[in-house]
């Protein structure tokens, strides 16, 4: 059964702290839902999970409604991070990254017969491989076959890489080959971090946040983020060649350089695209932000501020 949605609780956007923004926009309600890195973890005594909280313009949200909670019998105990919400062959499937004692961070696949949930994992693993350090997948519909592209982390490679791998067609399973798409160093742009966990340890380059997106003229971009040189974090784009697996170049400066970043665009009920990031990148401060953007033939650009929204629609 559903949750009971909780009694009606007005926040400001600027009052709720969230890291990796991800907007459903739902036309039908006229309403959107955002969901995010709630660190519910971080709470004594509170059971991780994700929230997601629901507007009608972007500014004023209601909730927390209880989209997850990690049980016992779920690998998963800490690190709930960036959950994204996919519509998908009649159901709802969050994708987020989740982590344990003695386990590699990894992607899992839950589903739900509603946008907000309750989620459910579907299966026992996650989607990215279990002797590996992933985090961030995200859905991409390659001519109907669907993949999750997500980051294999720096803290074990140290050139942090953006990889694909097909899934199930009910997203429950990979059913081939982990094919990398590119890593962070060749954005010249990048500067290394660390090292993790103190003194000693690794330094590398960091590859966090992938989105696909296609371009008017046809063309497939993905926004990542990282850090540049002033230790700010980034939202930049790679541009494909072809399909999913590339070849992918990286534009020469990011797009957006002001310390925020984990970015996904989202569509208006009007058809205005958004870009939703959080800012800044720490210290308890990130709030969700929403930047209008603006594409033109193989150009994305961000424009002025973003203005009050009734309606909206998915971009995918």
């Amino acid at each position: 059964m559903p949750h009971a949605r909780p009694p009606r609780q007005p926040l400001s956007v600027r009052s709720i702290r969230i890291r990796d923004p991800f907007i459903v926009p739902l036309s039908d309600r006229g309403e959107y839902l955002m969901f995010g890195t709630n660190m519910l973890d971080e709470i004594p005594g509170q059971a991780p999970g994700f929230n997601c909280f629901t507007s009608r313009d972007l500014e004023t949200w209601d909730g927390p409604i209880p989209a997850f909670r990690g049980g016992a019998a779920f690998w998963g105990t800490k690190d709930y991070w960036a959950p994204e919400v996919h519509h998908w062959k009649g159901r709802w499937y969050m994708l987020a990254s989740f982590n344990a004692p003695g386990r590699c961070r990894g992607t899992h696949a839950l589903v739900a017969d509603r946008p907000e949930g309750p989620y459910e994992p579907l299966g026992t693993d996650p989607l990215t491989p279990l002797g590996w350090e992933c985090l961030d997948g995200t859905l991409h519909i390659d001519d109907g076959r669907p993949w999750l592209v997500f980051c294999h982390e720096w803290v074990q490679i140290g050139d942090g890489a953006v990889c694909a791998v097909p899934l199930a067609d009910d997203l429950s399973r990979p059913i081939g080959e982990v094919v990398t798409l590119f890593t962070a160093s060749p954005a010249g742009w990048t500067r290394e971090v660390g090292p993790h966990g103190g003194p000693g340890g690794p330094v590398g380059r960091v590859t966090d946040g992938p989105w696909l997106h296609h371009l008017p003229d046809g063309s497939l971009i993905m926004l990542w983020s990282s850090f540049a040189e002033n230790w700010k974090y980034c939202v930049a784009i790679a541009r494909s060649a072809g399909g999913v697996l590339g070849p992918w170049r990286h534009d020469a400066t990011p797009m957006l350089s002001d310390d925020g970043g984990h970015g996904m665009l989202f569509r208006t009920f009007e058809g205005a695209l958004h870009l939703s990031l959080h800012r800044p990148n720490g210290d308890g401060r990130e709030r969700a932000f929403f930047q209008p953007i603006e594409e033109s033939g193989a150009q994305l650009r961000i424009t002025g501020a973003a203005p009050a929204v009734k309606r909206a629609t998915s971009s995918r």
